[in-house]
């Protein structure tokens, strides 16, 4: 390495260096989360969640219990070093001094751990959702194993109750992973009833405050959204996302936006619609098709069953 760049990197560093300093370094405060060690714990769960299909196979009922009991004690031992960080981190920034975060993280292990057979429960109503509801479901070991609508709402519901137990910073960590590696982006905050399905779901986009009844399907490309997000900080905690009541059907592409905006009981949203206001119970709400145009044929060569009609 010649001198003269052995000194550009020195000033390269002596940069970056006072840009940390600038902009306020971690480092400096308290250790952040891992992203890696939340990502095993996500891991971890999903065989507690599902044992056998995850982790661990050949596994018997007889002995699960070991097994389940092994499985607690390592999420206990990463969730409560990543909780901690978070804690104390978020402590620093907000100036507590007096806060006992292995103590809190604890608490905050058990009660969530104390959550997953209702979990799971809800996980099962939402697999036999997406059977009942997709003719191309084999069976639910296929949904399970490979439906990203599944995964993300799994990763969803664990990441909602740390949030619902006001966990920093993990509750997100989690949900973006999700949409890493599904393309469906979930909002830790958002409230999701029993039997949800998501179909395909490349795409969908389901806001902080959103709050989603029990039997309602979603497909690819769907966002329960804000109406509008120019107050920025000064909106946090108002409601800015839809309701969707029980029994909800909303197809691809369609966009629900503001807090205000109830989808009653059984309303079926069609493609491509863009809903800024309350819809009524039982309303099947479509979007006028474009006419389709087949350039080099006249008319009458046109067969009627080229026709798509698409309200619903």
């Amino acid at each position: 390495m010649s001198q003269r760049f052995q000194e550009q990197i020195s000033d390269i560093v002596s940069t970056i260096v006072a840009s940390y300093k600038e902009n306020a370094f971690p480092v400096a405060s308290a250790s952040l989360p891992n992203r890696d060690s939340i990502i095993e714990s996500i891991h971890m769960l999903r065989e507690l969640l599902f044992p056998g299909y995850f982790g661990k196979q050949n596994l018997i009922i007889d002995t699960i219990g070991y097994h389940v009991g092994d499985l607690l004690i390592k999420i206990h031992e990463k969730l409560h070093e990543q909780i901690g960080y978070a804690l104390k981190h978020q402590a620093i920034k907000n100036g507590e001094v007096t806060l006992d975060a292995d103590k809190k993280a604890d608490e905050i292990i058990y009660a969530f751990l104390r959550k997953i057979p209702e979990i799971r429960d809800t996980l099962i109503m939402d697999v036999q959702a997406a059977f009942d509801g997709d003719p191309a479901a084999g069976d639910k070991d296929e949904i399970i194993f490979s439906y990203p609508g599944i995964l993300a709402v799994s990763i969803h519901r664990l990441a909602h109750e740390l949030y619902l137990l006001s966990v920093p910073l993990i509750p997100r960590i989690m949900a973006e992973y999700a949409h890493i590696i599904t393309g469906i982006d979930i909002h830790p905050g958002a409230t999701i009833g029993k039997y949800f399905f998501i179909d395909h779901g490349t795409g969908v986009v389901i806001g902080e405050t959103s709050t989603i009844g029990n039997n309602v399907k979603i497909y690819q490309g769907v966002t329960l959204g804000a109406l509008s997000t120019r107050g920025g900080q000064n909106l946090r905690g108002a409601k800015r996302h839809p309701t969707l009541e029980d029994e909800v059907t909303v197809y691809s592409g369609a966009s629900i936006l503001g807090g205000d905006t109830v989808i009653g009981k059984g309303v079926v949203i069609g493609s491509n619609a863009f809903i800024t206001k309350s819809v009524p119970n039982g309303t099947k709400v479509s979007v006028k098709n474009p006419e389709l145009l087949f350039k080099g044929h006249s008319p009458e060569d046109v067969k009627e069953e080229f026709v798509l009609d698409w309200v619903i």
